[in-house]
């Protein structure tokens, strides 16, 4: 292994975070712009260069494939199997195991079915699940928040709890009570006792710090505080620390991490260099344009891709016939070069899948859900649908008595866990209510049956087919062609977000499933949708102004990265006096707006998704008297210009 030959290929800013002796050392390294590239090269460089001994490297990550991706990577590179890469977890109980046997303790048991432990523990909450207890036991350890202080950090974050505030935090104090005397352990007190272990014994500790003494971390957005503690336990003072991570993928804050310890690493280690990695090699422009009006920001990511095809959003009477929609955009886009495995399809939740799957699988097109399973595949359905298949149970009654527990009780706060499940639950309900209207002797085999094919034939999972995904799952995924479905208020952002925190992590997702396409991007969003057996009106996402705003600069032929700088200059000249006197003095304005709230009105959506201001003010100023001229402003596309050039003019004509 030559450490020059490791150099070759890289610009400047990674070539630097390959190289630098400086440390710590921290890489922003923005979606497509080689991080694990970065991260990989830099283990190989420092060996390869005599600066590093390969038996004393820890590099982290957070998920048993991703170590396992690590290794392969680095055995690419030349390297053995002399580094040692794993997960947090994973590192935290080998280095217990040993300990424990130098010492002659007796190992505790792993608590591996920690549910129905919590369960048993909640016998005065009923009608709770004990699935969301463990979820939120999880958070608050996660957070080093304990049962005293939980009730205030719960709030704090914006927390719904399962339980009373007060009883979360006196079953907390007991689950850990009950831990203790039965000697068991969970996951998460892995690592507290690793912890424990580092700063009760100092000559333990200089032997573990002797033993890896240079410290790499893959994603470091998502660790979370009992996380970095434990990193912290293990580094001790040594400045032989390199972390890689991604502000704008933060995405993982409703289940403990802290992505503010990337944010503000700079200034918790004073003597830290900080390495921006800026350039994008997976997106066209056209896409990073989307990319920067998603985050709301100038600054973004650089293309070093060719231009490609302006990204579109339209929009749909229902999501039966956005999945209508989706399945013939899929197929026009499949050809002998383009194979179906190229596109995705990205939802911000589960219970989406159902319908998109349906409607794939009835075309005949192969799909498969990343993970392996939609909603059908989640154990509340398929403990519901094994009740619903049975020989002799009415369809009738069981799915009335599954359509009342999914509405539930009026005012009733739920958890985002209970709202994810009732969801999943609405998507079986909506196809037992299909087969009920097709099959007119229902049985449960027969609804079994039914299913069955709406799922299609098994593809492999290296076969070639449509990937389905949510936008959590397809993090770290690219594909030439996505298709991102359900932009709507309440799915994007997703309806329990309330906090300013939570808002944000919302956007930071749709910027995490827009940055997944190479090449084209097609949002789409559904005036209704149904859940259950109920049909709800929607309204486009609030996202969705700033993108159509960017598709606009785009059309109109202008530089794409532009997007933000043309937008604050239209915004700023608004806020000059004599600008907003000519303009609401202008007849063909207020005439243009008019029309546009009484055109939103009667289509019942926001007045952006008809035209934005800066289109109206062009064309106010131009007043164009045809087709070709009004084609020709900006925020004018084919689309529209179908749609709406006849009322246009003659709002114009009347105006002038």
């Amino acid at each position: 292994m030559d450490a020059e030959s490791l150099l070759a290929g890289l610009n400047e800013p990674q070539r630097t975070a390959v190289t630098s002796t400086d440390g710590p050392l921290v890489v922003l390294a923005g979606a497509g712009s080689g991080k694990t590239r970065v991260l990989t090269r830099r283990i190989a460089y420092r060996i390869a260069s005599d600066q590093t001994d390969p038996r004393r490297v820890l590099a982290l990550t957070f998920t048993r494939k991703a170590a396992g991706e690590l290794r392969d990577r680095l055995r690419s590179l030349g390297l053995r199997d002399d580094v040692v890469a794993g997960t947090f977890h994973g590192i935290a109980l080998t280095q217990l195991r040993q300990r424990w046997n130098e010492r002659g303790i007796e190992p505790p048991q792993i608590l591996d079915r920690k549910v129905s432990f919590v369960a048993r523990l909640m016998s005065s909450s009923r009608g709770v699940d004990p699935l969301d207890v463990v979820s939120e036991l999880e958070w608050a350890r996660a957070r080093l928040v304990d049962g005293s202080t939980y009730a205030e950090a719960a709030k704090a974050a914006g927390r719904t709890p399962p339980i009373e505030p007060a009883a979360m935090g006196d079953l907390m104090e007991r689950f850990a009570q009950e831990k203790r005397r039965r000697r068991l352990v969970d996951f998460d007190d892995l690592l507290a006792l690793a912890i424990r272990d580092i700063r009760a014994d100092p000559d333990y500790a200089a032997a573990v710090r002797w033993r890896h003494r240079h410290l790499y971390v893959d994603e470091f957005q998502d660790v979370n505080p009992l996380q970095f503690e434990l990193l912290s336990a293990w580094r001790g003072n040594t400045p032989d620390l390199f972390v890689v991570g991604d502000p704008n993928q933060a995405i993982y804050g409703w289940n403990g991490a802290d992505p503010g310890l990337l944010a503000r690493f700079a200034s918790r280690e004073p003597g830290a260099t900080v390495i921006d990695l800026r350039d994008n090699y997976r997106s066209s422009p056209q896409i990073l344009t989307l990319a920067r009006a998603a985050l709301g920001t100038s600054k973004g990511l650089e293309p070093h891709r060719g231009d490609g095809p302006v990204p579109d959003i339209r929009s749909f009477p229902d999501d039966a016939a956005e999945a209508a929609g989706i399945v013939d955009a899929i197929r026009h886009a499949h050809s002998v070069t383009r194979q179906w495995r190229h596109q995705a399809v990205l939802v911000r939740t589960n219970a989406q899948l159902a319908v998109l799957e349906q409607a794939l699988s009835g075309a005949g097109i192969p799909a498969k859900v990343k993970g392996g399973a939609g909603p059908l595949g989640t154990p509340e359905v398929k403990t519901e649908l094994r009740a619903l298949t049975q020989p002799g149970r009415d369809l009738q009654i069981m799915l009335a008595q599954l359509d009342e527990a999914i509405e539930g009780d009026e005012g009733e706060q739920l958890t985002q866990a209970e709202i994810e499940r009732r969801s999943n639950l609405g998507a079986l309900s909506r196809l037992v209510h299909e087969y009920l209207s097709v099959d007119p002797e229902p049985t449960g085999p027969g609804l079994n049956a039914w299913i069955g094919t709406l799922k299609g034939g098994e593809v492999s999972a290296d076969g070639d087919a449509v990937e389905l995904a949510t936008f959590h799952g397809a993090k770290g995924l690219e594909w030439p062609i996505v298709h991102i479905a359900g932009v709507e208020q309440g799915l994007v952002p997703i309806g329990y977000a309330k906090t300013g925190g939570q808002l944000e992590e919302e956007k930071r997702l749709l910027y995490v499933a827009i940055t997944r396409a190479e090449q084209e991007l097609h949002l789409t969003w559904a005036a209704e949708r149904t859940f259950g057996n109920k049909t709800v009106r929607r309204q486009p996402s609030p996202y969705l102004g700033d993108l159509q705003s960017a598709i606009d600069h785009l059309r109109a032929g202008r530089r794409p990265m532009d997007w933000k700088a043309q937008v604050d200059q239209g915004r700023k000249a608004l806020r000059r006096p004599k600008a907003i006197e000519a303009e609401m003095d202008d007849p063909i304005f207020i005439a243009l707006r008019a029309w546009r709230r009484s055109r939103a009105k009667a289509a019942d959506v926001p007045a952006y998704v008809i035209f934005n201001d800066s289109t109206l003010r062009a064309v106010a100023a131009a007043k164009p008297k045809n087709r070709a001229q009004l084609g020709r402003l900006p925020g004018i596309g084919p689309v529209k210009l179908e749609r709406y050039a006849e009322e246009l003019l003659d709002v114009i004509s009347e105006a002038s």
